[in-house]
């Protein structure tokens, strides 16, 4: 069983694709002769985290479990409101979600830009053969790209590919560009839990955790978007359209799985391995991911989507205000709850 992996067998791709094109945009992964989409730097990565896991739970370990309890939460626009918003013109609000999902997506393409430390000096294993001895031989390297592509090469990632999904539905230009709302902060942000560790170590273990949650979390959006893109009430006029870009966001999410998967074994077998600390103790990593877990779940599950909820609430209230019919279409939203 093959556990070591060079950077090039990483990021490789499936041989022999149809490069994958979107109203004359190039974006990443392909199309194989059967017509079906194959995700990007698949080819080996998909493999080796198949090994990687199977290695972790023949050492007694297992991949981190990231069930349901992370889709816990106020839903603050539900998909019939939604659509009531676009059965009566209201449409900015979905091209807002559409346009922000895809700048938030852009974002993780620091993955790829950033030189994160080398776990191999604080912990007492030797992690060569896991995947978070990869973590900077071409697995944060790829997460990176297949969030923000390759725009030196004028290939797109998620971001370009959730614009043209957005584009395929409204057609380009029909609302004014969106920015991220600002982020909810944590009351506890920049509390250190795992003190005995440099900070840089910490900072990626608490970044790896928090990737985990937002992809996993994402696919609640993900899924809702392409509910209501497949809407026969909504988008009438170009429903083939709507379909297929309701099918982008199926691509971008057989992408997101590898992300998920990934995680979750790099945190499975961050809880498995042994720490040194500053102080020439050890610790286990399944300790140190105790302090700080529960918390962060009850965070984004629980506390943030409360917060947001309430601010969401009043600025949909602020745009069906400029409806002519106001009142009426409060109505129908207040019902779609």
């Amino acid at each position: 069983m093959q556990l070591v992996y060079s950077e090039a067998e990483l990021m490789a791709d499936h041989p022999d694709l149809r490069p994958h094109v979107i109203l004359d945009q190039r974006v990443h992964g392909g199309i194989d002769a059967s017509g079906t989409y194959q995700p990007p730097r698949a080819l080996r990565r998909e493999p080796a985290l198949d090994a990687w896991a199977r290695s972790l739970c023949d050492r007694g370990g297992a991949v981190f479990d990231a069930n349901s309890s992370l889709l816990a939460g106020t839903r603050a626009v539900t998909v019939e409101q939604q659509r009531v918003l676009l059965r009566n013109g209201l449409g900015r609000w979905f091209w807002n979600q559409l346009t922000i999902t895809g700048k938030i997506e852009a974002r993780g393409r620091l993955l790829a830009d950033v030189a994160f430390p080398d776990l191999q000096p604080v912990i007492v294993e030797d992690i060569s053969e896991m995947a978070i001895g990869h973590l900077g031989g071409g697995l944060l390297l790829a997460h990176g790209l297949d969030e923000g592509g390759q725009p030196e090469l004028g290939i797109g990632g998620h971001d370009l590919m959730w614009f043209l999904a957005r584009d395929l539905a409204f057609g380009a230009d029909a609302y004014p560009d969106a920015e991220p709302p600002e982020n909810i902060g944590r009351p506890d942000a920049g509390t250190r839990h795992m003190p005995e560790l440099p900070a840089e170590i910490e900072g990626l273990i608490s970044l790896l955790a928090n990737l985990l949650i937002i992809e996993f979390r994402a696919e609640l959006g993900f899924a809702e978007a392409q509910e209501i893109l497949r809407s026969p009430d909504v988008f009438i006029e170009n429903r083939a359209d709507a379909e297929m870009a309701a099918e982008i966001i199926e691509r971008i999410r057989t992408d997101e799985l590898i992300h998920v998967r990934s995680l979750c074994v790099y945190l499975g077998e961050l809880q498995s391995v042994t720490f040194r600390t500053a102080d020439g103790a050890t610790v286990t990593g399944r300790e140190l991911f105790g302090r700080f877990w529960d918390g962060m779940v009850n965070w984004a599950t629980v506390e943030q989507p409360r917060l947001n909820a309430d601010l969401v609430r009043q600025e949909v209230d602020d745009y069906i205000a400029t409806h002519p019919d106001a009142g009426r279409v409060r109505a129908e939203f207040a019902a779609g709850s």
